[in-house]
C-alpha cells in the first residue's frame, strides 16, 4: 500500500491508464528509484553459510539444497519467498556473482513431478495465440536466423503441445521436439502432422541424441532446468557446426523484479533459476559456446503495434528498456562456434564473444 501511495503523491493520476508492467519504464525517475531499492535490498540481506541456511528450511522429498550453479559459492542471501494457490518457495542470491535461484531446489530425478498432470491445460485458446505471437516477434528480432528453415534441422527443447513447432514447420524447418509432460507430448503429436515430439530427455531419443541440429530453441524453459551446466553442455554437443541456440526466459535484471519483489511475474510455481544477461553469459561460456547476442524485449503489444499507449510514451518505454535492463523477458541467441558468428552475427546484433 505504501509504494502505491507514494506513487500517487509523486505522479498523481497521469499514468493511471498505463499497465503496471509498463509504468516502471515510463514514469520519470522510476528506474533510478528501483535500482536504489534493489541495491538497498541486496546490501541489507544477511549473507549466510549454506550449513546455517539448511538449519532454517524444511526439505521436501523432491527437494535438495544447492550452492550457486554459476560460480560455486555456497553462501546465500535470502531475498524473497514467493507463492500462491498452495505453493511457496524461497529465492536466494549468490553474493559472489549475483545469481538468483530457488533454494531448496528440485532434485533432477523428480523434475517430472512438476509436469506429470495438468501442465498443458492452460496452453490453449488465447494463451496459445499470445504465445505464438511472442514466438513470431522473437524470431523477427533475430532475423535472418529464422527467416528460412529449408534443409535446416531444429530441436525445440521443452516443446509442450507444439505451439512453436507448428510455426517452425511453416517456415520450412525439419523440426522435432522433446518434453517431460506425457499429456503435452500426446497432445502435440495429435495436433501436428509433419513433425514429431518425444517424451523424456534428448539422450533418451536416438533421433535426437545423434545431434546435427542447426537450431535449438528453449522457449520459457531455462528457468525450469535444475542442472543447467549439464544441459547446456549437451545442447552444445547436439548443435552442428554453425549452429545457434535461442533462449527466451524471464530476466532477473528486470526493473519489474526490483519493483515488485515476490509478486514479480517471473516467480511462478515451476521456475527454479533466474538469469540476467551476465549470468547467462557465464552459463554459455562455461559450456563451450563461442558468442552471445541479446535483443531487447519491449513487450508484446508494443512490438506488435497493438499497444494503446500514446506514441510519446511508447518511444519513452523503448528508450528506457534499451538503457536499463533489456525488458522483463530476456531474448538470447547463442552461437556454437566462430562459423555461427560469421554466418548469423551481422546486422543489428552485437555479438559478445565468450572466453573458454
Amino acid at each position: 500500500m505504501a509504494p502505491r501511495l507514494l506513487g500517487r503523491l509523486a505522479y498523481g493520476s497521469r499514468y493511471d491508464r498505463v499497465p503496471w508492467s509498463q509504468r516502471v519504464y515510463i514514469r520519470p525517475g522510476e528506474l533510478l528509484v528501483r535500482e536504489a531499492q534493489w541495491r538497498w535490498l541486496t546490501r541489507r540481506a544477511p549473507v549466510m553459510r549454506l550449513a546455517d541456511y539448511q538449519q532454517l528450511r524444511p526439505l521436501k522429498a523432491i527437494e535438495e539444497f544447492l550452492s550457486c550453479m554459476m560460480c560455486g559459492d555456497s553462501r546465500q542471501q535470502l531475498l524473497f519467498s514467493p507463492g500462491g494457490n498452495g505453493w511457496r518457495y524461497h529465492v536466494v542470491r549468490c553474493p559472489g556473482c549475483g545469481f538468483l535461484y530457488r533454494n531448496p531446489g528440485i532434485r533432477p530425478e523428480r523434475l517430472g513431478d512438476l509436469y506429470a498432470t495438468g501442465y498443458n491445460t492452460f496452453l490453449t485458446g488465447r494463451y496459445a495465440a499470445n504465445r505464438q505471437r511472442r514466438y513470431e516477434l522473437t524470431m523477427q528480432a533475430f532475423s535472418p536466423v529464422f527467416d528460412e528453415g529449408k534443409e535446416r534441422r531444429l530441436l525445440d527443447f521443452g516443446s509442450g503441445i507444439g505451439l512453436f513447432l507448428e510455426l517452425a514447420e511453416q517456415r520450412g524447418f525439419d523440426a522435432c521436439g522433446v518434453d517431460l509432460s506425457p499429456e503435452s507430448v500426446a497432445q502435440a503429436n495429435e495436433r501436428l502432422s509433419g513433425v514429431r515430439t518425444y517424451l523424456g530427455a534428448p539422450e533418451d531419443v536416438p533421433e535426437i541424441a545423434a545431434g546435427g541440429f542447426d537450431v535449438i530453441t528453449l522457449w520459457s524453459v531455462l528457468a525450469h532446468l535444475p542442472r543447467p551446466l549439464d544441459d547446456f553442455a549437451a545442447f552444445r554437443r547436439l548443435l552442428a557446426p554453425g549452429g545457434v541456440l535461442l533462449i527466451l526466459t524471464v530476466n532477473a535484471r528486470s526493473t519489474q523484479l526490483k519493483a515488485y519483489g515476490p509478486a514479480w511475474s517471473g516467480f511462478t510455481k515451476n521456475h527454479l533459476m533466474f538469469y540476467s544477461s551476465q549470468t547467462v553469459r557465464t552459463l554459455l561460456g562455461r559450456t563451450g559456446f563461442a558468442g552471445v547476442a541479446f535483443a531487447p524485449h519491449y513487450g508484446d503489444t508494443v512490438e506488435a503495434g497493438t499497444s494503446r499507449l500514446p506514441g510519446d510514451l511508447v518511444r519513452r518505454l523503448r528508450r528506457n528498456v534499451e538503457l536499463s535492463d533489456g525488458g522483463n523477458m530476456m531474448r538470447v541467441l547463442a552461437f556454437a562456434d566462430e562459423e555461427a558468428i560469421g554466418r548469423w552475427g551481422g546486422g543489428p546484433l552485437t555479438v559478445h564473444r565468450l572466453g573458454a
